[in-house]
């Protein structure tokens, strides 16, 4: 039987986001998945209630955390992975394609602060690469599609699968972001699905389902197989792609994009301070209308 990592999860309500607290219960060695960082977009305040919540939860039982794996730059909330590594000296990781992600959105914000060959992360991981926590084997999954950086994480029987898949009713992660393929996507899926049926997969977000009271975050490759809305046993690639681009083209920009972007493209580091100390997001103006373009020629 794989080995069963110890996982706690917490679920951060304003962005339905749930970041993982894993560890290896025999050296106490541990890693948090996609952190979040809290933030108010009406006073434009952080906090750090969620990092604070984490870091309590890992003295409490002993766990000393040694990294930081994001799955992918999130588009729906702030990384807190510098302000982790910072507290704990742990280092932080993402897939090796987050260079991609970067040339797209840099311009966008003006973000010429970010390190050559992606530095601002500590590790870049590449497909099939096994890192060590404690005594238990991380494998790095390359799983694009919602984005071209996207990757999972197999720890023992459990995979860290960001947002590729959602809860079986609710289905599937868009794939129209820059960079995103509903192509890519199915194949990453249908790679997780491959996986032995009993393999335990964990979520990045829960938005529950019409009819389903109760939050979940914890599934497995069977009931996915079986169950799952969009792409259960039998979905092939062109029904997929044709779904998931039907469906992308109704859906709204997540509350949070444009913040998030700027900030998780530099592994959770804030932009830097202006002349005057102020450190600010920005954002980007685009035309509505004919009449709104005068204003931005």
């Amino acid at each position: 039987m794989a080995a069963r990592p110890a996982i706690l999860a917490f679920f951060d309500e304003p962005t339905f986001t749930v970041t993982y607290l894993v560890a290896d219960p025999a050296s106490g060695t541990a890693a948090v998945i996609d952190p979040v960082l809290d933030f108010d977009p009406a006073s434009g305040r952080i906090s750090t209630g969620s990092v604070d919540a984490v870091l309590a939860a890992a003295a409490e039982q002993g766990w000393q955390i040694a990294m930081i794996l994001e799955t992918h730059a999130h588009a729906d909330h702030l990384s807190a992975a510098k302000l982790i590594a910072a507290r704990t000296g742990a280092w932080i990781g993402i897939g090796a394609r987050i260079d991609e992600v970067q040339r797209t959105f840099a311009p966008m914000f003006g973000a010429d602060d970010l390190l050559p060959a992606a530095g601002d992360f500590d590790r870049l991981l590449s497909d099939g690469e096994i890192v060590a926590l404690g005594g238990l084997a991380i494998e790095v999954l390359h799983t694009p599609g919602h984005t071209p950086a996207c990757a999972s994480y197999r720890i023992g029987d459990a995979v860290f699968i960001g947002d590729t898949l959602f809860m079986p009713d609710y289905g599937t992660a868009r794939a129209d972001f820059p960079g995103g393929d509903a192509h890519a996507l199915y194949r990453s899926i249908r790679r997780l699905l491959a996986l032995p049926e009993e393999t335990r997969l964990f979520l990045c977000h829960d938005y529950k389902a019409p009819g389903r009271d109760n939050l979940a975050w914890e599934t497995t490759v069977g009931e996915q197989r079986r169950a799952n809305v969009h792409v259960h046993d039998g979905v092939d690639e062109a029904a997929f792609v044709a779904m998931r681009q039907a469906r992308d083209a109704t859906l709204a920009p997540p509350r949070l994009l444009l913040p998030s972007i700027q900030v998780n493209i530099r592994a959770g580091r804030l932009p830097p301070a202006d002349p005057h100390g102020l450190r600010a997001l920005r954002l980007p103006l685009r035309a509505g209308d004919e009449g709104a373009a005068t204003l931005l020629s």
